[in-house]
């Protein structure tokens, strides 16, 4: 009946300031009367989304959900996503707006116009719409976010992720693991297989491409939270100790500043408390020793008259050899005879040796530690040398503890410690989430190595011929 007044509203978008801001307001107002106009008008409103004047741009922005009726909402989704490329923080805004309120119209057409746009949209597009994404699908209702939903955002992120930058598929992880359906067992075992392919662990592994490493060290930090005792980190523990360990000291690195090695040795640590089944045990354990050895030097030999022969004494690696300790530790209880049975017997005692040797040195670093923070409370450990000095006494501790464990005969692989750089956690929060991890609605979250040891026995090795000269240590990298 008005079909030709609300052309001539179609039409004012090509007039001046006023007409403009009129036919923003009353296109949108009337576009369900007229359906066989519905392009022309979704067109026209586009036209004033691009307008050079600032308020006529935000005004025809606000008023697009209007148009996300049937066959037109992913369409809708479409130009709004586009919009997200606005340097104009309350335009920017408006988007975000109008993105979220057509969401809850229908959220599978609105994300079929954002990943329309992820997958074939401009650089500042892509980018933007995955931030959108990652930052709020979480803060949408349960009543949006139907499993449907969740179904297509899964479907859809993998054929994302057959081609990402390292940024976006760290924002990807985070986009799929705060999906509800996700945060099962079986969920977040698809996550870690999902992982597994990007970090192409099937691939030969190339030390002396810093992309290659880099890659895989963003791979597996997504994955680290996913393991539990029913989610197993195998497949990764298996790659490590395959093919990243005797690479280690050629590993490089694009991140400037990152100790590169130390990096690798905390992922394995923290992965090998939940390594299932692995193929080739004993291989791998082998591998683990002998990486071991090497940051667990043999003591200097003596001159006749008693004192070093060398000049200076070996360095001592504890964080290395905290990492290393406790991966062993872990691996070997799934083979607890491997040090007496699957070494001779000049092997181990070469092994002892250090061991023993390794322990002297703790003993001094850790009384001097402990003297050092004596009587020191509240803000007088929040000072820098101080923070450095409590995480050197947290890793000193747990190599103590393990290697107690060690000198064992046969050795015993029953202490847990909690790795140095992790938080503590109270023993009835580790229990909560063994109970929980039964159940199919278990968070995304790792558990810890285990509760912390309330008083932790001081391993004194037995006095012989290496207790002089201990002094004279230097110590490496703490963490």
């Amino acid at each position: 009946q008005h079909k030709d007044a609300y052309q001539v509203i179609l039409d004012g978008v090509k007039g001046g300031a006023k007409e403009k801001r009129l036919a923003a307001q009353f296109i949108p107002k009337f576009f369900r009367h007229f359906p066989e106009l519905a392009d022309s008008a979704i067109n026209a409103q586009l036209d004033l989304c691009e307008d050079e004047d600032v308020s006529i741009r935000r005004q025809a922005i606000k008023e697009l959900p209007q148009f996300a009726t049937g066959d037109n909402l992913p369409r809708v989704a479409d130009i709004l996503t586009q919009l997200l490329q606005s340097d104009d923080s309350a335009e920017f805004n408006l988007v975000n707006n109008a993105l979220l309120s057509i969401f809850k119209m229908d959220a599978k057409g609105t994300l079929g116009g954002l990943f329309s746009q992820i997958l074939q949209g401009e650089d500042i597009v892509r980018e933007r719409a995955i931030k959108f994404l990652s930052t709020k699908l979480k803060t949408l209702p349960e009543e949006v976010m139907t499993k449907e939903v969740e179904e297509f955002i899964l479907t859809e992120s993998k054929k994302v992720l057959e081609d990402v930058t390292g940024e976006e598929f760290v924002l990807f992880m985070k986009i799929l693991s705060g999906l509800k359906s996700l945060q099962t067992v079986s969920g977040r075992q698809q996550l870690v297989e999902l992982v597994a392919e990007q970090a192409d662990l099937e691939q030969t592994f190339n030390p002396s491409d810093p992309d290659c490493v880099d890659r895989l060290l963003q791979c597996t930090r997504q994955a680290v939270p996913l393991f539990s005792k029913n989610v197993h980190s195998t497949k990764f523990v298996t790659y490590f100790c395959e093919h990243v360990l005797p690479n280690l000291s050629s590993l490089t690195t694009p991140v400037e500043g990152l100790d590169i090695q130390l990096e690798v040795l905390k992922l394995l640590a923290e992965m090998s408390s939940f390594c299932g089944d692995m193929e080739k045990l004993e291989s791998n354990l082998k591998k683990l020793f002998d990486k071991l050895l090497e940051y667990m030097p043999l003591p200097p030999e003596e001159a006749e008259n008693g004192e070093n022969a060398g000049n200076e004494e070996p360095k001592l690696q504890f964080s290395y050899v905290e990492c290393l300790l406790y991966s062993f530790h872990q691996l070997g209880r799934k083979l607890p005879d491997f040090l007496t049975a699957k070494l001779n017997a000049e092997k181990l005692k070469d092994f002892k040796i250090r061991l023993q040797y390794f322990a002297r040195g703790l003993q001094v670093y850790i009384r001097q530690l402990r003297l050092a923070l004596q009587g020191k409370t509240g803000e007088a450990l929040k000072t820098e040398e101080n923070k450095i000095k409590v995480v050197a006494l947290k890793i000193t501790n747990n190599i103590n503890v393990l290697i107690k464990d060690l000198f064992h005969i046969p050795p015993s692989y029953k202490s847990t410690v909690t790795l140095s750089w992790k938080p503590v956690q109270k023993a009835d929060a580790s229990q909560k989430r063994a109970s929980e991890d039964t159940t199919s609605s278990s968070p995304p979250k790792k558990a810890s190595a285990g509760p912390k040891r309330d008083a932790r026995q001081i391993y004194n090795p037995p006095s012989g011929k290496y207790s002089s000269n201990l002094s004279s240590f230097s110590y490496g990298k703490l963490g």
